[in-house]
């Protein structure tokens, strides 16, 4: 799995979601480095990552991250994860990771409606992407063209920068494990939780209020199955609170890490 390290100071690890690679953490990483040494990852078949040899759904994808976390000696280091990467670092926490874990935004949680609701949409989006690709540089140039290419995940898109939102955007059409990995989503079992009392280390979930991917009513059903996880709001920000609310963020990170 390909990697970045960059910072000093106590190990973080950074886990992103569906599509997307370690450039999504951009908007944070000068925040978190100043304190951290933070290592900020491509999942197998997204980035510069090459795909897995078979299936790559959520299932084994974490058990990807979790052979790497071994192999590069990072056992017990704090992981920080964003909407797929958040499920499968609440997954690693599950299954007895015991550094600190933070969750935003995660994926797992729906009701069958919203799974539903998640799979038309996010099709449908990711389709689109991919369908007007040769005018991405220009649509994410102007407020106009971020506003309608990310209103569904962020709160204020028109703010985002244009090299951010064109590379989240081309990763659509460049992650070959995408399609695979959205439909274990769509169809495969939902996150499993862990009894109160079980988890070895923190875990701090946190959630955006405008979030449109995974609303914000997930957050209670994710809350009663980790009982012993604490649910921080992000206010006026969508689905990626690092992008909509970069400094609050990276203080919950580096708080709850510390």
């Amino acid at each position: 799995m390909h990697f970045e390290r960059h910072g000093s100071g106590k190990p973080l690890l950074l886990v992103h979601g569906l599509g997307s690679s370690l450039r999504t953490w951009d908007p944070i990483m000068p925040a978190l480095t100043a304190e951290r040494d933070v290592i900020a990852v491509d999942l197998p078949g997204f980035g510069r990552s090459s795909p897995l040899v078979g299936p790559a759904t959520v299932g084994t994808l974490t058990d990807a991250l979790e052979r790497f976390i071994e192999a590069e000696g990072f056992q017990g280091i704090d992981l920080v994860g964003s909407s797929m990467g958040a499920r499968m670092v609440l997954e690693l926490a599950r299954r007895g990771h015991p550094g600190t874990t933070v969750s935003l935004d995660p994926g797992g949680f729906w009701s069958d409606r919203q799974r539903l609701v998640f799979g038309v949409s996010i099709t449908a989006s990711v389709a689109l992407v991919r369908a007007i690709q040769p005018a991405l540089s220009f649509l994410t140039r102007t407020a106009a063209g971020r506003t309608a290419l990310l209103a569904q995940f962020s709160a204020h898109p028109w703010k985002l920068h244009p090299h951010l939102v064109l590379t989240e955007l081309r990763g659509y059409s460049a992650s070959p494990s995408l399609d695979e990995a959205l439909r274990s989503l769509i169809e495969g079992p939902l996150q499993q939780g862990a009894a109160r009392g079980s988890l070895p280390g923190r875990v701090v979930i946190g959630w955006g209020r405008q979030d449109r991917v995974t609303p914000a009513s997930q957050a209670a059903t994710a809350q009663r199955r980790f009982p012993d996880a604490s649910l921080h709001w992000f206010d006026a920000s969508g689905h990626f609170p690092h992008w909509d609310q970069p400094a609050p963020a990276a203080r919950l990170i580096l708080d709850s890490t510390s």
